[in-house]
């Protein structure tokens, strides 16, 4: 039988960098094909040429033949209408492929319109029917709503119902669900495998979570560095992968890493205590003030919960739990409506004239460096400013402070002299935890530091934390939606919920014997390379 789809010899050049360097595979009809490699090995810019969507700046040679047709060949006129109604695409980032200006079902209804003959209550109802396909609750209620007004899963639910449209014999799938939580990521992935048997779709998904591509497919190929390293059936690849890069990848992944066991020293006064901390969001307007209520969203409903010097405490939950809210509480960075902060037994003073003193002792690392770093201002600048704002050394030491603190990140120092947008994320995560280092912290939050990061950076910063906190004595606060994260790095966890600490304990006892079924969901959505498909 001849496949759906067929690759073969391809290249992609973008001026002098080859991005696809002499790509070929075949893809049978229903069949589901894993791309799995690290940032820039090219899985992205194959899939993307797999449609003939790459910028005007690209040049492809080879030939992609999809059921007879040759796409590089192919004119636009043609591609047209092959692109949505035969083949279709869901991207990593719904927000930014989806209108803030249209409503949902306005944009689902859209290739409907352009690709099929219905009309008017028929694209509605066909709408309706779609969302309620991908499990949308509600259908005619989010059909009217705006992108902004959906969570991150539900973007892309609804992205891949317009994508589902005019059952398309194909499906691209490239990073679909790299920014979601565990939970949702599950259930999208066991979403599209869904899918898959009940609407005979073929399959290429792209990612660089290989445990995530088990979920999903029964074929794998491996790419670094733009070019083929390893190809076979998933189950096969894992088990004895072939490919030294193959091996890192798997040997990086959450599932395969030595757990770390940090040593907390046990005192009567707790390094960090919170008690019944309460985080309210908006209110304080004139009525409220006249009626004597509180106002707004409560983000955070009464939290207790203490950090023993040595610890790494993990803090888990879903989008809005309100674990990053609690983050920012404890370096003052917003001012609980109640309860209070204890650090080593007294009020901790986070915000006041006391502020910068506090500062010294805890420091929080965000979770996008980008977003972090200022744009315009040279690495090594970026790291000097704590030390020369808070004149933590001499300003003729500074430098060689600095050279310091970028070898203790395992950063080129060469890098020194490169804006941030130069950098890789990794890089510039380490570029974030150097400055926090900078004032020579006791306790380092880590406010989901390595949930944008390819498993093998992954791997590479939770090393990196582990290493420092052994050699620097560091107290640790590490905040995930990753639960095989918080498993390998904190000695104990909190579980959040709508603003609520549902469970906590050591993690073993957590993770072996959950006392919660929220908590048994989350464990259950970890990606597993275990879970590959037969």
């Amino acid at each position: 039988m001849n496949p759906l789809l067929s690759v073969r010899n391809l290249f992609v050049r973008f001026g002098e960098t080859l991005a696809v360097d002499d790509v070929s595979f075949d893809l049978p009809k229903g069949g589901a094909l894993g791309i799995v490699g690290e940032s820039g090995s090219g899985k992205s810019v194959t899939c993307r040429a797999l449609m003939k969507l790459l910028p005007t700046t690209a040049l492809a040679k080879g030939e992609i033949n999809f059921d007879g047709q040759d796409i590089l060949g192919a004119s636009e006129a043609t591609l047209n209408t092959l692109r949505g109604k035969r083949i279709a695409m869901i991207f990593q980032s719904p927000a930014s492929h989806l209108d803030p200006l249209m409503r949902i079902g306005d944009q689902v209804a859209e290739t409907l319109r352009k690709h099929t003959d219905l009309k008017g209550r028929a694209i509605h109802q066909e709408v309706l029917r779609l969302l309620d396909v991908v499990r949308i609750p509600e259908p005619e209620r989010w059909a009217q709503a705006y992108p902004h007004q959906l969570s991150g899963g539900m973007k892309q639910r609804a992205m891949i119902a317009g994508a589902l449209a005019c059952k398309p014999d194909l499906l691209l799938a490239d990073e679909p669900t790299t920014a979601l939580d565990a939970t949702v990521q599950k259930s999208v992935l066991d979403l599209l495998v869904d899918l898959r048997k009940s609407q005979g779709l073929s399959m290429i998904f792209v990612s660089h979570d290989l445990g995530a591509v088990a979920r999903v497919c029964e074929d794998v190929i491996v790419m670094r560095k733009s070019r083929v390293v390893e190809t076979g059936k998933t189950r096969e690849v894992i088990d004895a992968p072939q490919h030294e890069y193959t091996q890192m990848l798997i040997a990086s992944h959450p599932d395969r890493l030595t757990l770390h066991t940090p040593q907390p020293v046990p005192q009567a006064t707790p390094l960090i205590e919170a008690r019944g901390m309460q985080i309210r969001y908006g209110g304080g307007g004139l009525i409220d003030i006249l009626t004597k209520r509180a106002g707004g969203f409560l983000a955070v409903k009464g939290a207790d919960f203490t950090v023993q010097p040595g610890e790494t405490l993990g803090i888990v939950g879903e989008s809005g739990s309100g674990k990053s809210t609690m983050a920012r509480a404890l370096v003052g960075l917003v001012k609980p409506a109640a309860g209070e902060i204890l650090f080593e037994g007294a009020p901790a003073k986070p915000l006041g004239r006391n502020r910068a003193a506090y500062l010294r002792d805890v420091q929080l690392v965000y979770q996008h460096p980008y977003e972090a770093l200022s744009p315009r201002m040279r690495i090594r600048d970026a790291i000097a400013e704590p030390l020369r704002r808070h004149k933590l050394c001499p300003a003729q030491e500074v430098p060689a402070r600095v050279a310091d603190l970028m070898a203790q990140v395992d950063l080129d120092p060469t890098l020194g002299d490169r804006l941030p947008a130069q950098l890789s994320g990794g890089q510039c995560q380490r570029v974030a935890i150097a400055r926090a280092l900078a004032m020579d912290p006791r306790v380092l939050i880590a406010d989901e530091v390595t949930s944008a990061l390819d498993v093998t950076l992954q791997a590479q910063v939770m090393d990196l934390l582990i290493r420092l906190q052994k050699e620097r004595g560091l107290t640790m606060i590490f905040i995930s939606h990753d639960l095989a994260v918080i498993r390998r790095l904190c000695n104990s966890v909190i579980v959040m919920r709508r603003g609520e600490i549902v469970e906590a304990g050591p993690t073993g006892q957590v993770f072996d014997d959950p006392a919660q079924e929220y908590t048994r969901t989350l464990i259950d959505a970890i990606p597993r390379l275990e879970a590959a498909h037969p």
